[in-house]
């Protein structure tokens, strides 16, 4: 059998640039404004028709009173008498083109700017969107402060450069091609110094350009790696405050300011720079063209008017080179907010949906997971473990911190998918489901619910969008949260403040709860729900939970005795595997058990023991 030599190293691809990633970016949401991005290039495309005829009054002018004063034009074409019908005509022609000009340019201004502010708008949503979508692995790694920072400030830098100067710079593209045609007609010998005006700034844009972009891209990780520690620091305010780090974490913060001042001072100086060698190099051309043409107009080849529209079009024509050059640093800077959007959207999940994935249509799965190993990063938290859980039926998980009790409640609600094994719910294996018909099937509550900042009734309405006032309310009668929502200075209407400050912890998670049993969902996960409340807001929780999980399946993730002794059965989980399970009253007659000897330790050990009914797997 012959061996196939395989090549050391096949060849890369050629990285895309952050140009054509940020246009293939946008290019999805230009299709819905094709109407208005045709007013827009077609109010242009007038402006650019009057740049090009602007000087032809003035050429009119100048050879008319050439000849009026005894110059000789021997150049072939229609003349015109210096008469005063002649300069009034003329005169009128600037105004209507000055007129034409300002109408063309606020048309396609305003039209430009709707597209871009509405492609924004989408963009923006549609990344919102894409990174909601991702898996809690992505969140785990990403930086929140950051991705803000894309879906705001990215995107709005974006929109600015494109409208005030991308479209703009397009145009005067377009009249520089133009005007280069009419030059080379007049005379070819002076239009070849807009050639190599033009290919000069090609060398100059090429050797900064990238350098520009680059120093641009650094500038605006850095900000984002600020928003990060602004984010974090106020969202820490009451520990930041209460430990006195207000100065470390200023000292911090100034330090990586300064790092992204000098970041953003280097993309700057490069695009000053460029506009300066810009402005050289038009002053030269200048120069040129007007000795040049001077001696043409000696030599007869072309008229004093000829030369006045050859300098016209060389100011009008090279402005498109100074504008490039003085916005090479805004577009280097939007091209690298393009490439972190790009960024964003082209983030993969790692829990894909299959295209044969199908609903999840049981009223009351059971759950099974068959030997699972998974983990949120890297490592593997879970491992081999295998569970069955009966519809209806209350568990408690129990165990050390880090024993992987939430990695094993995210695997119920697929924010993670298992290494090895499977995770089934009511028969079917959740990769084979679609995401959100199993999440919907699924209420959870944490320890520090998050209430978001709208009325109480839409709060509690998020649990199922389509409930009435009347549902709303009979969910926070049973939630023990009637009461003390009407009592609020708007009842059901109370707007809440951020993460609803102006409520207790024990109110919180009452309305969380409300909406919990809102969504009537057949599974219910605590994961610490009761943790860190006093005695009175537990005992109102307790009785809440008790409402909501009746005749449901319900997973109790918990350090609190009464709430594991009131489950049906106990799973303890220790180093990722589960090291004994069995019903509460069983454990507790074993002096043996972990559960027994943690309740002796919560104070409500049995006052007797027994045999053991329990199943307990000891870890070799």
């Amino acid at each position: 059998m012959g061996i196939r030599a395989v090549p050391e190293s096949a060849p890369q691809p050629r990285p895309e640039s952050g140009l054509r990633r940020t246009l293939r970016c946008v290019r999805p949401h230009l299709q819905g404004h094709r109407w208005l991005m045709a007013g827009g290039f077609s109010a242009l495309a007038f402006d650019v028709v009057f740049r090009l005829i602007e000087p032809w009054p003035v050429k009119m002018v100048v050879d008319a009173v050439s000849r009026a004063l005894g110059a000789t034009l021997h150049k072939p074409g229609p003349s015109m008498d210096a008469s005063l019908q002649t300069l009034l005509l003329c005169g009128a022609f600037v105004v209507a083109i000055a007129l034409g000009r300002a109408v063309s340019n606020y048309w396609s201004a305003i039209c430009f700017a709707l597209v871009g502010s509405r492609v924004a708008s989408d963009l923006r949503a549609r990344a919102f969107r894409h990174v909601q979508s991702l898996s809690m692995r992505h969140h785990t790694r990403a930086s929140t402060g950051d991705t803000v920072q894309r879906l705001v400030g990215d995107v709005s830098r974006l929109q600015e450069v494109a409208v005030t100067a991308g479209l703009p710079l397009l145009g005067n593209m377009v009249t520089l091609v133009l005007m280069t045609g009419v030059l080379l007609w007049l005379d070819p010998l002076l239009a070849l110094v807009v050639f190599l005006a033009g290919g000069v700034f090609a060398l100059l844009s090429r050797s900064s350009s990238g350098r520009i972009t680059a120093a641009a891209g650094n500038s605006r990780k850095g900000e984002g790696n600020l928003a990060t520690t602004a984010a974090q620091t106020l969202g820490a305010i009451r520990e930041v405050q209460a430990y006195g780090l207000e100065d470390t974490i200023s000292t911090g913060f100034r330090k990586s300011n300064q790092a992204t001042l000098g970041t953003g001072v280097a993309a700057l100086r490069l695009a000053a720079g460029l506009e300066r060698r810009t402005d050289v190099l038009i002053g030269v051309a200048t120069a040129v063209v007007l000795a040049g043409g001077g001696w043409r107009v000696l030599e007869h080849a072309i008229t004093p008017g000829d030369l006045v529209v050859f300098l016209m079009y060389l100011k009008t024509g090279m402005k498109p080179l100074k504008d490039l050059a003085k916005q090479t640093g805004r577009i280097a800077r939007a091209t690298a907010s393009g490439e972190r959007v790009a960024d964003l959207l082209e983030a993969q999940t790692d829990l894909p949906e299959a295209p044969h994935a199908r609903r999840l249509h049981s009223a009351r799965p059971d759950i099974v997971l068959d030997n699972v190993s998974a983990g949120h990063g890297e490592g593997t938290v879970l491992h081999g473990i295998s569970l069955t859980i009966p519809a209806g039926e209350h568990i408690a998980i129990l165990g050390p911190s880090g024993a992987g009790k939430s990695t094993l409640a995210s695997l119920i609600l697929r924010m993670i998918d298992p290494s090895t094994g499977s995770v089934r719910v009511g028969g079917e294996d959740l990769r084979d489901l679609r995401i959100a018909s199993v999440r919907s099937h699924v209420s959870i509550l944490l320890q520090d619910s998050v209430l978001f900042g709208t009325s109480v009734r839409d709060n509690i309405r998020f649990g199922r969008l389509d409930a009435t006032d009347q549902d709303i309310e009979e969910a926070a009668v049973l939630a023990q949260a009637d009461g003390f929502v009407r009592a609020l200075p708007n009842g059901y209407d109370t707007v809440l403040g951020e993460a609803a400050k102006d409520l207790s912890g024990g109110q919180r998670q009452r309305i969380a709860i409300a909406r919990a049993i809102l969504r009537q969902a057949p599974i219910v996960i605590l994961d610490e729900a009761t943790a860190g409340l006093d005695p009175v807001s537990r005992n109102s929780v307790l009785q809440a939970l008790a409402a909501l999980t009746r005749e449901r399946t319900s997973i109790t993730i918990t350090h609190d005795a009464h709430s594991a002794r009131s489950c049906d059965r106990i799973i303890w989980l220790e180093h990722g595997r589960i090291i004994e399970a069995g019903r509460p009253d069983q454990l507790l007659r074993d002096p043996g058990s972990r559960f027994a000897r943690w309740m002796a330790e919560q104070g409500r050990g049995p006052a007797a023991l027994g045999a053991s009914g329990a199943v307990r797997v000891e870890v070799p």
